[in-house]
């Protein structure tokens, strides 16, 4: 069946980083009036999801889970705009305000993040690096985003995490938003002693953990822990 073929077709070329042919055939998905939702989910995010098993046992490492993500992406940006309003909803998962903590310049672990984000359906705001902990806030805030995701790669700049959590609290807002950390300077002990609401050691985790934060809203432990450091 040529509706499956395509779909396996966009699947395997995410894990084999064609940029070029995902987005051909992302044109004859809608050539063939295939509904472009369904090839994101069974094809993209499927794709992505066999990328991101590799990762887990070290099958490829992190430039190959980029490459993976900017193919999907391209494909996504095709196929994103010919889907129907209402058929949108069902794809947007929730809202994320994202960034490197302000000090901190590096961004190609929360380009990562920010990039699964979307593919898997969240609505996604990417402040960059070096982010003011009142931007997140504001931000926030402003997008009626859930999730405030912060990372963070140079140990003097995670305290600034806590500034993040400390700010909700003295605006009573604490309980609007989940505050969750990662990144190579942060490990899960800190979650707990900033008051975060998770921690996860990758970019896949990452996904993972707003899922089950907004799946089970304030039933879910917190803080919340996806993975160990390798």
């Amino acid at each position: 069946m040529k509706r499956n073929k395509l779909i396996e077709e966009i699947r395997e070329m995410v894990v084999r980083f064609d940029e070029e042919g995902i987005k051909k055939v992302a044109y004859q998905v809608l050539e063939a009036g295939i509904d472009p939702l369904e090839v994101i989910k069974e094809g993209l995010q499927k794709g992505m999801d066999i990328m991101g098993k590799k990762y887990e046992k070290l099958e490829v490492y992190l430039p190959e889970l980029m490459m993976a993500a900017d193919t999907a992406y391209a494909a996504l940006n095709i196929l994103l705009p010919k889907i129907s309003v209402e058929a949108a909803k069902t794809l947007k998962r929730g809202k994320v305000v994202i960034g490197t903590i302000f000090g901190d310049i590096h961004d190609i672990g929360k380009n990562i993040v920010a990039t699964l984000l979307r593919i898997s359906g969240y609505e996604v705001y990417d402040l960059g690096s070096d982010v003011d902990t009142k931007l997140f806030i504001e931000t926030a805030i402003k997008e009626n985003a859930e999730i405030i995701a912060i990372s963070c790669l140079l140990s003097p700049s995670m305290y600034y995490m806590r500034d993040v959590v400390q700010r909700l609290k003295d605006m009573g807002i604490r309980d609007n938003h989940y505050v969750i950390i990662g990144g190579a300077a942060v490990y899960p002990e800190w979650t707990e002693e900033i008051g975060a609401d998770g921690w996860a050691k990758d970019a896949e985790g990452a996904v993972e953990l707003c899922k089950r934060l907004l799946e089970k809203g304030k039933e879910a432990e917190k803080p919340l822990i996806i993975g160990a450091r390798r």
